[in-house]
């Protein structure tokens, strides 16, 4: 028998099983309200995100990683829910190819690899993810049943929070409005986010320093009276800022490694992603405030520990 053959196909890890726990509610509540079609995207995201990253790994003689299915659960949960099937194939192959195989696969990666492959689909299919967005259905006759993504469209609750039309808490609460796949169910985001602190998937100082400068950041902007500026709570709950500071900022690879570079890092993306929402013609900065901390990650962590290691001599 050779070395490879006794190598199992797929590596799981606790930490990762944990992520994809605390992720089930949120795709069986997006399926309620968009539909069954989201149950396909995540099959085909997971089917090729695994093969691309088999193709890799068993030339290296090692198991697929579990991560590569928490990659694909939050790059589908990040696009709109009528998205064409190809494209969410495409946008997967390349999260996991330049997003983490190209670094030389599990543990290496600088960016987080779900974020990447929605850039891509961001610069490379604008209209597709931003253009049209669809009413959610719900209901055991509508959402589990019916292909909800063919829906009448309007704008999602933070596109029309930064043109000042209010909203109401409810729906931003359980998830009955427009947007992303998983980024309308604010209070599962929340309460999975909770669970992944709690259990250690998810590193607490990244969150408590993300969410404390989101609201600093955000209620300095509102009480200024800059324009496209929502009030805090209403914008915390709205767009897929709770998703994007408990699961995405936290990825355990791409986030800083000391504890102090963790502080800074979740400050920076909590106070980013709010200034580039409303100073920029993107109604979610989420997404871009992470990858930029992604981007200045390791050379915060070189510098507090080039400072302890003086400190120690």
């Amino acid at each position: 028998m050779s070395e490879t053959s006794s190598v199992p196909l797929i590596k799981w890890q606790l930490p990762m099983k944990r992520v994809l726990l605390a992720l089930t509610p949120i795709v069986l509540a997006s399926i309620h309200f968009f539909g069954w079609r989201v149950l396909v995207m995540l099959a085909i995201a997971c089917a090729a995100g695994f093969l691309t990253e088999y193709a890799f790994v068993r030339r290296w003689g090692q198991s697929v990683s579990s991560a590569v299915f928490v990659t694909c659960f939050l790059y589908v949960l990040s696009l709109p829910p009528n998205l064409p099937m190809w494209m969410v194939a495409v946008g997967i192959v390349v999260a996991v190819l330049f997003g983490k195989m190209v670094f030389g696969g599990f543990g290496r990666n600088v960016f987080n690899p779900a974020l990447t492959g929605r850039a891509f689909l961001y610069a490379s299919f604008g209209g597709h993810m931003t253009a049209s967005w669809v009413e959610p259905v719900g209901g055991p006759a509508g959402g589990w049943g019916a292909y909800a993504a063919d829906a009448v469209t309007r704008a999602t609750p933070g596109m029309l929070m930064k043109d000042g039309v209010a909203q109401d808490i409810v729906p931003l609460l359980t998830g009955a409005t427009s947007g992303t796949v998983g980024g309308t169910t604010a209070l599962l985001a929340i309460l999975g986010g909770l669970y992944l602190v709690w259990t250690k998937a998810a590193n607490y100082r990244i969150v408590v320093s993300a969410w404390a400068a989101f609201f600093v950041t955000q209620t300095a902007l509102w009480l200024a009276g800059v324009q496209g500026a929502g009030d805090p709570l209403h914008t915390a709950l709205g767009g897929s800022i709770a998703i994007g500071l408990f699961f995405y900022a936290t990825d355990p690879v791409s986030a800083a490694q000391t504890n102090p570079g963790r502080w800074i890092y979740g400050a920076f993306i909590g106070a980013m992603s709010p200034v580039i929402s409303v100073f920029s013609a993107w109604p979610a900065g989420t997404m871009f405030a992470i990858l930029l901390a992604n981007m200045f990650a390791p050379i915060t962590d070189h510098a507090i520990r080039a400072v302890q290691k003086k400190g120690r001599a």
